[in-house]
């Protein structure tokens, strides 16, 4: 295993390892890291979440081979984590990591998270408006697109329309702000950073997908959902967490069949793996690979030259 303090004047550098949910992330992740002396920063919205281990398909301490994981379970699942907090976290973890003369290796599927984090976006600073929650939260996703293009049409030109907690989200700024602020970048400055984007099929990703969605449901998904509810987590933030969680809420809710809540989980996972791959096709600076021999060519070529 490498290891950046090894040698003198060496560059420290930041990997992240993006794509599609099922596309095989964390694996490569895991590999990277122990082959360059890595640690994995997961970026995913719902991982940060205590207990939403099966359904959101969580890394298990097995699966990481002895690497160390940051910026999982940092959250109760009743409370909001925004990207603001998971800017502010990651950025700190980073620096962390990289002061122990070690790579940090960022993971995930959130492409705002990971944008928040690298490219530095300039979250506006708008507390959560409880009383606008509560009157949008009976709202369809359509409904919550209107409002807001009513409110803020250069916003909502660009924004993910069917995802409630992000529209609902903009609502509010632009209630607060008027507007919701043109996005500013200030790239990250800790190290340069290499962006390894996993290129799959559309065919391989579905058949993952179903999969490794059969396998969580053996592995006690719904049991697990039953336990979140029994310690106090409602069936409103279920639905909020989104996926998973609401489907599986409805169905324990007895307000669809468990072949029902498969069939739309599925469909809903699909959509959603192909709007990741939409969002992180806008970047450019990502190197595409297909597979870990690839992304293991990648960071030997991007590393400083005195490694």
């Amino acid at each position: 295993m490498l290891h950046i303090a090894q040698k003198k004047n060496t560059k420290p550098l930041i990997i992240a390892v993006v794509g599609p949910t099922s596309s095989g992330k964390s694996d490569i992740a895991v590999l990277l890291a122990k082959k360059f002396g890595g640690e994995v920063i997961s970026a995913d919205s719902r991982q940060v979440y205590r207990g939403l281990n099966i359904g959101t398909g969580k890394i298990t301490k097995k699966e990481m081979l002895g690497v160390p994981h940051h910026l999982l379970d940092v959250a109760s699942p009743a409370s909001r984590f925004t990207a603001s907090m998971y800017q502010k976290k990651a950025s700190r973890v980073a620096e962390q990591i990289i002061k122990r003369g070690r790579i940090p290796i960022v993971c995930g599927g959130t492409g705002f998270y990971i944008d928040a984090f690298l490219k530095g976006i300039s979250l506006p600073e708008v507390a959560p408006n409880r009383a606008l929650r509560r009157a949008l939260e009976k709202k369809s996703v359509q409904e919550l697109f209107e409002i807001l293009r009513a409110l803020d049409p250069r916003r909502a030109k660009n924004i993910d329309r069917k995802n409630p907690r992000r529209l609902v989200r903009a609502i509010e700024i632009a209630t607060a702000l008027g507007h919701v602020p043109p996005i500013k970048h200030t790239p990250v400055v800790l190290a340069p950073i290499l962006t390894i984007g996993i290129v799959i099929t559309d065919k391989q990703l579905k058949k993952n997908i179903h999969v490794r969605l059969l396998k969580r449901i053996k592995s006690g998904m719904v049991s697990e959902a039953k336990q979140l509810h029994k310690n106090g987590l409602s069936w409103k933030r279920f639905d909020e967490l989104g996926l998973e969680y609401r489907f599986l809420a409805r169905y324990l809710q007895k307000k669809i069949t468990k072949q029902e809540m498969l069939t739309q989980l599925e469909t809903a996972i699909n959509q959603y793996a192909k709007r990741q791959k939409q969002w992180f096709k806008r970047d450019t600076s990502i190197i595409l690979v297909k597979s870990a021999k690839e992304a293991l060519l990648e960071v030997w070529k991007h590393l400083p030259v005195d490694f």
